[in-house]
Order: C-alpha cells, then sequence, then structure tokens
C-alpha cells in the first residue's frame, strides 16, 4: 500500500473511531439520546445536501430545507412516526416551491434531498421503538453497514479490477462489492451467533444482500456530486468528507430493513 493510502487509511481509521461512539450510545441508551443525535445528524446532512446543490444554502431554499427536515424528524420522535412522514412530504414541496421561485439552488434536487433525509431518519426511529429487538436491530443494521464499507475499501483497494460504475464513481470496483457483501455476510453470521435465537442463514442472506443496498445508497449520492461537480459533501469529518458522504449508504439500508419488518411480520432479528 502505498504511503499516501496508508496515511489515508489511518486518517479515515481515527475519525471512525471518533464517529462511532456516539450512535453505540445512542442506540444503547435509546429514548430521548436516539432522538437527539437523529435530528443533529438530519439538520447536519440537511445543510450538506443545501450546500451540494449549487449554492442552495446560500438562498432561500437551503434555510428552508433545514428547517424542513428538522421539523419533520423532531415530529417524527414525539408524535410518531406518520406526522413526520406527512411533514416530510409536505414539506418536500415546500421546499421545491421556495428554491423555485427565488431560483435558489436545483429546485427538484433540493427537494428530493429533504426526502432523502429526513424520512430514513424518521423510519429509524420507528425502528428503535420496538424495545430489545428494535435495539437488536440498530446495531446490527450498523454493524452491516459498517462492514460493507470497510470490506469494499480494503478488497477494492488491494485487488482493484473492473469498475462497478465508472460513470458515477470512478474508484468503486466489483472487487470491492463482493469484499463488502462477504464481511456483511459474517456480520449477519455473528449476530445470529451473539442473539442465539436467531436462524443464521436467512441473517446471512439478508445481511448480505443490505450490503448491495447499501452500495447502490453510496453511488446515489456519487450521481448527485457529479451532476454538482463536488467531491465531497463537505469538509467536515477528515479523511471521510461529510457526514452525508458516510451515510449515503445507511440512508438506503434504513428503508430496506424497515420494508423487510413489514413483509416478515417483525424485526429481521427476530424472525424463526
Amino acid at each position: 500500500m502505498a504511503l499516501a493510502e496508508a496515511g489515508s487509511l489511518r486518517l479515515r481509521v481515527l475519525s471512525a473511531l471518533v464517529l462511532a461512539p456516539p450512535p453505540i450510545a445512542a442506540i444503547w441508551f435509546g429514548g430521548l439520546f436516539l432522538s437527539i443525535l437523529t435530528v443533529a445528524a438530519a439538520v447536519v446532512m440537511a445543510w450538506e445536501w443545501g450546500k451540494l446543490c449549487s449554492g442552495g444554502i446560500s438562498g432561500v431554499g437551503g434555510p428552508v430545507l433545514i428547517g424542513v427536515v428538522a421539523t419533520a424528524v423532531v415530529a417524527a420522535s414525539f408524535s410518531g412516526i406518520w406526522p413526520g412522514v406527512l411533514l416530510a412530504l409536505a414539506g418536500a414541496i415546500l421546499v421545491w416551491q421556495i428554491a423555485l421561485r427565488h431560483r435558489a439552488g436545483a429546485p427538484l434536487w433540493l427537494a428530493a434531498g429533504s426526502l432523502w433525509v429526513a424520512l430514513p431518519c424518521i423510519i429509524l426511529l420507528w425502528l428503535a421503538q420496538s424495545g430489545d429487538a428494535g435495539r437488536d436491530t440498530l446495531f446490527w443494521m450498523f454493524a452491516v453497514v459498517w462492514a460493507t464499507d470497510i470490506g469494499a475499501y480494503l478488497v477494492g483497494r488491494q485487488l482493484g479490477g473492473p469498475l462497478l460504475a465508472p460513470r458515477w464513481s470512478p474508484r468503486k470496483t466489483w472487487a470491492g462489492l463482493i469484499g463488502g457483501i462477504l464481511c456483511a455476510a459474517l456480520v449477519g453470521w455473528a449476530t445470529a451467533g451473539v442473539l442465539d435465537s436467531t436462524p443464521v442463514l436467512p441473517l446471512v442472506l439478508v445481511s448480505a444482500g443490505l450490503a448491495i443496498v447499501e452500495q447502490f445508497g453510496d453511488l446515489a449520492e456519487s450521481v448527485a456530486k457529479r451532476r454538482f461537480g463536488v467531491k465531497d459533501a463537505s469538509g467536515l469529518i477528515p479523511g471521510h468528507g461529510g457526514l452525508l458522504d458516510r451515510l449515503d449508504g445507511l440512508l438506503a439500508v434504513i428503508p430496506a430493513v424497515a420494508l423487510l419488518s413489514l413483509v416478515g411480520g417483525g424485526s429481521v432479528v427476530t424472525w424463526r
């Protein structure tokens, strides 16, 4: 590994060590702690999305975007998922109209971004409401996303090979995707062993499938960054770019886990 890449990896590891404890603690304690961290993360990602969308944050559209996302997630924290969802949908229309009227950034992208940030945050709070099963679900979900990122980064850098989507992301490779899938499957296997009440094979397969979803979430943000000609959503996290750059895959995984929970009649980690 070249010195520059080794330095980049060390910076990534140090940043991850700083970033990991707050969500772990918030998931463990739940309740108000999780709500506060989720709202804070939503606000930061909304700010980054407005900033990304060609000056949206400097006009009227950006502040409205932040206000809409914050209001929707706070409403979900105190009043339940449906008030939050309805406010997010109405807020997206408001963001689009105001940005269009004031020619702030790209109106449709700003509106879509408000939903992309707000809805997964609202759904995460809903997933957490199932007591111990909710907490186990969040720990497993975060572990799958982190393992996918780590596996994709390390295997992709070591093996290289054909690019996964060269038009959208110049660094993602098929080898990295396979590495991420294998690491996510290992998380599923380990989670089934720790919980000792969940069949191993279904959780391994679901975890591997979520690794693919996570990578598509990452690619979706890459499309947006290509569209607006930026490398990172912000420079907030050394070695990682912005918070949105770190959580883009999670934003795709959360709705997928919620859908699986609804179809399966309960949290994936409680399936029999």
